[in-house]
């Protein structure tokens, strides 16, 4: 049982080292595995007999229930322990892995996938909390700069693993491998990790909040899908129940004594812009990582594990250059990164109309990821510490998972609405001239919100709120762009900072 006092804990000792990989390791499972189900989806589909809508349900079954308690998780950490939590949440996402594992339909499996959400949601914020919490505060940067780097390894090895599972033993093997990492997180986090808590906590939970914002998520999100199949009466309702439960949500947290989502954040311009412009890019990056691998399964014939090596690029310019943009937006401010960056990713996206029969990875694809790629790098670390800067540093904690919960609220619904507005429902994702078709139309709308990130960027972003002068109590002394991850892919989602709803200022932080 580790005995290191909270705050105390040094990098340099063998229990720090462990309780290191005991937050890597737990973070990366939810990385992995929103990786590798994205590249596992049209086989999935097949073994399975699922329709496209069933498909989008496999991804935003397990996106709704994170995003929803993602805060509460946070704040349940803070409240009880994080390690305790923590804990918690590893089993609860290696029973719903085997869950999922053992589906024998599609419904099963989608249940499944909601329940490992849950998992994730006291799991994730949990991983960095640990961090902050133990760690002697001059470590702090060092130790969370080498979880932002080693879980984006993790990032960029889950596409190459997720492929050569479904090529070789099969699709449920990517949740199967989540069992031995979960015995591993388990046995080091018991044994090397302080517990750790917020002595000052009190108050009731918003529980209402996180319930009516899931239900809100939830029934946006059946209304978008369903949507595809047909605009009905069920359709119409089920979006308007939705509408009515996001009106019931903000009234709520208007009242509440201690709300989940304070909207006296709001009150900064510069937090929503920002806030904004995630939503819009996030919306953009999640469509193009689920339509991606479909079209280069379906319509190129490339192999699973082809497919899943096409996104190692990206996080291999994240890891490359993410240190240097975020140096870059301090030292020029973040306006000019935050609209450049969406730019190029946008151009990326358009190269990647040239993606259909008989494309050639290194002469079709790889310039596309690669651009996109070069555009993320530029974008994703000024737009974290923008959204840190933009408030009060007693706020960052809450700012961030704020952040984090609007860039998965984006990946939900864009893998909801996206196919229905590119055309592409039923089993037509079996069919290569239907699949060209709908990816050609989603790359054009995605390329297009993405170009609106960076003109409400351009339009609201003004000085440079990243210089140290700006923030002095706030400014990390380390050279990974602290505030920012590099970006999972989890499932169709990139993944931000990942931060409790409570607490010091986080530094960085995706999820899969």
């Amino acid at each position: 049982m580790a005995t290191s006092e909270a705050g105390t804990l040094r990098l340099s000792t063998a229990q720090g080292r462990w309780v290191l990989l005991a937050t890597v390791l737990g973070s990366s499972m939810a990385m992995l595995d929103g990786t590798v189900v994205n590249v596992a989806l049209p086989r999935i589909g097949v073994d399975l007999g699922a329709s496209l809508a069933s498909l989008q349900w496999t991804l935003n079954a397990y996106l709704l229930t994170l995003a929803g308690l993602i805060l509460l998780g946070g704040a349940l950490g803070d409240r009880y322990g994080r390690r305790r939590v923590f804990l918690i949440g590893v089993v609860w996402f290696a029973a719903a892995s085997a869950a999922c594992a053992a589906a024998p339909n599609i419904q099963v499996l989608v249940a499944a996938r909601a329940v490992q959400g849950i998992g994730g949601a006291l799991l994730t914020p949990g991983s960095l909390a640990m961090l902050q919490a133990v760690f002697h505060p001059d470590d702090r940067s060092a130790a969370v700069g080498l979880w932002s780097g080693l879980g984006g390894v993790s990032a960029a090895v889950g596409p190459f693993l997720g492929g050569w599972l479904v090529d070789g033993p099969g699709w449920r093997w990517i949740f199967l491998l989540n069992l031995p990492l979960a015995a591993a997180v388990i046995a080091v986090t018991t044994r090397y990790v302080p517990e750790s808590r917020d002595e000052s906590a009190s108050g009731r939970f918003d529980a209402l909040g996180a319930v009516l914002a899931a239900l809100a998520l939830g029934a946006i999100t059946y209304a978008l899908t369903a949507a595809g199949e047909g605009v009905s009466p069920t359709v119409w309702v089920t979006g308007a129940i939705g509408v009515a439960l996001g009106a019931a949500f903000v009234a709520v947290e208007q009242r509440a004594a201690e709300p989940m989502l304070p909207l006296g954040l709001f009150s900064s311009r510069l937090f929503t812009a920002v806030n904004l412009v995630t939503l819009c890019v996030y919306a953009a990056f999640s469509g193009v990582f689920f339509l991606l691998v479909v079209q280069l399964q379906i319509v190129s014939g490339f192999s699973p594990l082809v497919s899943g090596f096409a996104l190692v690029p990206i996080t291999v310019l994240m890891l490359a250059l993410s240190a240097r943009a975020g140096r870059l937006g301090k030292r020029i401010g973040p306006r000019i990164p935050l609209t450049v960056g969406p730019l190029l990713c946008a151009a990326g996206v358009l190269l990647m109309l040239r993606t259909g029969p008989g494309s050639s990875y290194w002469a079709d694809v790889l310039p596309a990821v690669t651009v996109m790629g070069c555009g993320m790098t530029l974008l994703v670390a000024p737009l974290t510490a923008t959204v840190l800067a933009a408030v009060e540093v007693r706020h960052a904690g809450i700012a961030s998972g704020v952040n984090n919960a609007a860039a998965r609220a984006a990946g939900l619904l864009a893998v909801a609405a996206l196919p229905a507005l590119a055309g592409l429902s039923g089993d037509a994702y079996r069919v290569p001239s239907a699949v060209d078709s709908a990816f050609h139309t989603a790359m054009l709308i995605c390329a297009g919100l993405l170009a609106a990130g960076g003109l409400v960027a351009f339009v609201t972003v003004r000085g440079n709120v990243l210089a140290p002068e700006a923030h002095p109590v706030a400014e990390p002394n380390c050279d990974w762009p602290c505030g920012t991850t590099t970006p999972p892919f989890d499932p169709g989602h990139v993944h931000t900072h990942e931060s409790p709803a409570t607490g010091p200022a986080a530094g960085p932080s995706p999820e899969n």
